[in-house]
């Protein structure tokens, strides 16, 4: 238990830890996070990296990188969980039979000689998704900004200096040697 505590810090707990305390704002906080786990979710495995990193492109500074990655990350388990209610929600859409989940049908997937009818179920899988995804990022979006807020207050922008935050001063021209005007950082 100790091994996989230490690896999820390493891996989860310390990248967010430094978006926080790089001074990231509680809202965009909150929406990479429900983004990174509304992507992490998309039922077909090995694709949720890619379209965190399409919607990274597409959303630029409105997301923060870090945390859709990371976030994604950590939905892995959540991702393998909801794939069967997402088929069944497609079914349920579509007005299809359920799809009898076999060892069969999960090795003739993974070996690439899927039927049409195994394809047919990822498809629903997909749309059963496309009908949760909206919600899923509501609703999440909704709870975690208060998470960050707290996070970020209590963890936020580190000061450069435990005892005294830093000034910066102009001096005039006529002070600096250059004429332009000189830039000092110094601590009371």
């Amino acid at each position: 238990m100790a091994v996989v505590l230490a690896w999820l810090n390493a891996r989860v707990v310390d990248p967010m830890m430094l978006v926080i305390q790089r001074g990231a704002e509680p809202k965009q906080l909150a929406f990479s996070a429900a983004l990174g786990v509304t992507l992490g979710i998309f039922p077909i495995c090995g694709t949720t990296v890619i379209l965190c990193g399409i919607a990274i492109a597409v959303l630029g500074s409105r997301c923060n990188a870090v945390t859709v990655m990371v976030v994604n990350f950590a939905a892995t388990p959540l991702e393998l969980s909801l794939i069967i209610p997402f088929l069944r929600l497609g079914e349920v859409m579509t007005g299809s039979e359920h799809f009898p989940l076999t060892s069969d049908a999960f090795k003739k997937v993974i070996t690439g000689h899927a039927s049409k009818e195994v394809l047919l179920s990822i498809v629903r899988a997909m749309l059963g998704w496309v009908i949760a995804a909206p919600l899923v990022l509501a609703v999440l979006y909704t709870m975690l900004i208060p998470c960050f807020k707290f996070l970020v207050n209590k963890f936020g922008i580190i000061p450069s200096s435990p005892r005294t935050p830093s000034k910066v001063v102009l001096l005039s021209p006529n002070e600096s040697e250059s004429g332009l005007g000189q830039l000092l950082i110094h601590g009371d």
